[in-house]
């Protein structure tokens, strides 16, 4: 399962995500769910460190994603997060055994 967790700061500021696993509907390579998810998760980053240049640390690594965005940049990074949580929670109602999203205090 794919778990796509999301870090919301205690202003209620989307400050990054993390996402891990794989979906299980196909073989690792062949999986068009993962693909998608990956895909999306790459744009989200890369629009955050290398297009609006905001303050954040990526990193990902065989099918695990981790993005931090700084304090000081959350305002910026707001539409961009909040639009890949919308596109995995939407996902996520259609398939719903394999990807769970999910929110956390941090």
């Amino acid at each position: 399962m794919i778990r796509a967790q999301f870090f919301v700061d205690r202003n209620g500021n989307l400050s990054g995500f993390h996402i891990t696993g794989h979906s299980g509907l196909a073989e690792s390579g062949e999986d068009v769910l993962c693909a998608f998810v990956s895909g999306a998760a790459y744009m989200a980053a890369n629009t955050i460190t290398d297009v609006i240049c905001a303050d954040a640390r990526a990193e990902a690594d065989d099918g695990d994603m981790k993005v931090t965005v700084a304090e000081r940049d959350l305002e910026a990074c707001q539409n961009i997060l909040a639009g890949l949580r919308l596109h995995l929670t939407e996902t996520e109602k259609q398939y719903p055994e394999n990807i769970r999203v999910l929110m956390t205090e941090v």
